[in-house]
């Protein structure tokens, strides 16, 4: 069984705080086989981490910020365009060959499609059913649950924005050590998901981080 961090950002994220060489140190320290690195519409900390020198696999991916909410996309080596229709983002990644997975589809205040966009649980390949960035666990109870109503796979991510927090959530894959064995492994559904809740404060302190940026960034100049 292989230990997977498939939910991963970078300073390649508008939010990451981590150069990609720190995650990578970090996810070799936490003892993590594979990490897939997905920051906001974008491939490029992905397309650098698959450049460095370390002995973790690199999934590439990105997560798209669509119409809808948020979706991942792995195995994917170019970004999507930001604000697509979630359906058409489906389309696309699928035409790319993406493997495809739903974030935290049920936090109420992070883009999660399965709020607003029920029919969307049922195009992806998989479901995250662990985020470590929750306040309670509820949300990610709620994913489970539906996983297993619709018989998709169930994964876990730490949606680290930090390189400390790598590998606070994970997903074991019954896969041979490569890119490809693990996502054909995703698609057919020998994982199981595990974690740690991010402390609180660290998760409040990157929410308001986030939304300081995002205040900063409507200010004309």
């Amino acid at each position: 069984m292989l230990r997977c961090d498939l939910h991963i950002h970078t300073r390649y994220s508008r939010d990451g705080e981590s150069s990609v060489e720190d995650i990578l140190r970090r996810a070799e320290q936490v003892g993590l086989d594979a990490v897939a690195i997905t920051d906001h519409d974008s491939v490029e900390g992905a397309l650098h981490a698959m450049r460095c020198e370390h002995r973790i696999i690199v999934i590439p991916g990105t997560e798209i910020s669509t119409k809808q909410g948020h979706l991942l996309a792995l195995g994917v080596t170019e970004a999507f365009p930001k604000g697509i229709d979630f359906f058409l983002a489906v389309k696309r990644a699928r035409e790319a060959g993406a493997v495809l997975i739903l974030p935290h589809p049920f936090h109420m205040w992070r883009h999660g499609v399965g709020r607003k966009l029920r029919a969307g649980l049922s195009t992806v390949d998989a479901i995250e059913v662990f985020n470590s960035r929750y306040i309670t666990g509820t949300a990610n109870q709620k994913a489970a649950r539906i996983a297993r109503r619709l018989g998709k796979p169930a994964v876990g991510g730490s949606d680290a924005h930090h390189a400390r927090f790598v590998g606070y959530g994970y997903t074991l894959v019954d896969a041979e050590p490569n890119v490809d064995s693990i996502l054909t492994a995703i698609r057919e559904g020998r994982t199981s998901a595990g974690g740690q809740m991010t402390p609180i404060s660290s998760y409040t302190r990157q929410s308001m981080k986030s939304s300081w940026k995002r205040v900063q960034a409507r200010i004309p100049r």
